[in-house]
């Protein structure tokens, strides 16, 4: 059967890879040095007109599958990798590949743990996880291998959001059962276990974090995320404001709610209640409506917060929102991300940038006891900060000039 690479392609010179050598024997010219993640595959990193793919050696037949099954979950918008194509038809009998698109500024947990993993970074990126679960239950997607291996993480303000970047065991339904769900949740468990045994034997775990209870808090952090989201409560009827609350409190989770289900409960003066959440990133959309700025959820809501924060100082509180959200882009937020210089924006992405500049501000104020401004605080964050922080973008200015 003659070479072919299915889907879309994006790129021609995909054809030119040399697909006749395995994965692992690719000359260095073909690729680009990326950290990797865990994998029971080989995986490699090539660089193409300014874009970086990752290219996983897979059978055919999991190949085309694993392909569908990143389309299902593009379709539908869930936290994951996106497919480009599959290869098949290699020579010498070599196995299929599966192509897709490098998630930029994103990380193995591996690289986020470089260095002794910290208590409160290990819960953040649970807490990561567990909304990237819970997502994909929503949509009815059982993952079959959940794990911190098969995850991307990209920075979100002071958290983390996650990625599925591994769909080759997963299966897409209407909706997933309980059964499965709970075997989803049983697999993280002892998948995670392990990833933890392993970083100790590292040596790249706190003292203070215990393999066993960090695998335990996933599945408690996912139980109590989930119950929030699809239980009913039972409420008086003159308690109407706990509604609200629970909607507040989803919101700040991340999850917008569509509708809710409200019906009187028989022989009493209580009402049952379930809200209907039909997806996350409830503040994501609202930034991105304003402003056109696509970004993690937390980064959304902590740009949000700012662009609020200009309506008041600007005393443009009866003004439009759309008009206020193009005066702050073209008025902080852009000057602000250009004030960096250009050898160091690819360190972090423009709203992570913009995120901890907020945060350096606040420490360098405090310190000061008066509002120092965007000016001072972008030259001091520059100097005593960025300098120091690794490259995250997935191609440097200097590679794309090769």
């Amino acid at each position: 059967m003659p070479l072919q690479i299915t889907g879309a392609l994006g790129d021609p010179d995909l054809i030119r890879l040399p697909w006749e050598v395995p994965l692992q024997d690719w000359p260095q010219h073909h690729l680009v040095d990326l950290p990797r993640g865990i994998s029971r595959h080989v995986v490699r990193f090539a660089r193409l007109s300014g874009k970086v793919y990752a290219i996983k050696e897979i059978s055919e037949r999991y190949a085309k599958r694993e392909y569908q099954l990143l389309w299902d979950l593009a379709r539908i918008d869930a936290p994951s990798v996106q497919p480009v194509a599959y290869v098949t038809g290699r020579d010498n009998d070599l196995d299929a590949a599966l192509i897709t698109r490098h998630l930029q500024f994103s990380l193995p947990y591996r690289a986020v743990m470089s260095g002794t993993l910290r208590p409160d970074t290990l819960t953040r990126l649970l807490d990561a996880l567990a909304v990237l679960l819970v997502r994909l239950h929503l949509n009815g997607f059982y993952w079959g291998d959940c794990s911190l291996s098969n995850t991307l993480f990209r920075r979100d303000a002071g958290a983390f959001a996650a990625y599925l970047v591994d769909a080759e065991t997963g299966e897409m339904h209407p909706m997933i059962s309980e059964g499965q769900r709970l075997g989803d949740i049983d697999v993280a468990h002892t998948n995670i276990f392990g990833e933890m045994l392993d970083l100790e034997a590292g040596g790249l775990l706190h003292p203070s974090i215990d393999p066993m209870d960090t695998a335990e808090d996933v599945v408690t952090r996912y139980h109590r995320l989930w119950d929030e989201i699809t239980q009913s409560e039972i409420i008086e009827e003159v308690d109407w404001h706990r509604v609200e609350q629970r909607i507040r409190r989803l919101n700040l989770l991340g999850f917008d709610v569509a509708e809710m289900m409200v019906r009187r409960k028989v022989g009493t003066g209580r009402l049952i209640v379930r809200p209907k959440v039909v997806d996350a990133g409830h503040h994501q959309r609202r930034l991105l409506r304003l402003t056109g700025l696509d970004v993690e959820e937390n980064q959304a809501r902590r740009l949000l917060n700012d662009l609020d924060g200009f309506r008041v100082a600007k005393g443009l509180r009866h003004e439009d929102e759309a008009i206020v959200a193009h005066r702050w882009l073209a008025e902080v937020f852009q000057p602000t991300v250009e004030a960096i210089p250009a050898e160091l924006r690819g360190k972090l992405e423009p709203a992570q940038l913009f995120h901890e500049i907020l945060d350096h501000r606040w420490y360098l104020s405090e310190e000061a006891g008066a509002d120092v401004g965007l000016t001072t605080a972008v030259k001091s964050y520059v100097d005593n900060v960025l300098v120091h922080k690794p490259d995250e973008q997935a191609l440097l200015p200097d590679e794309a000039a090769e």
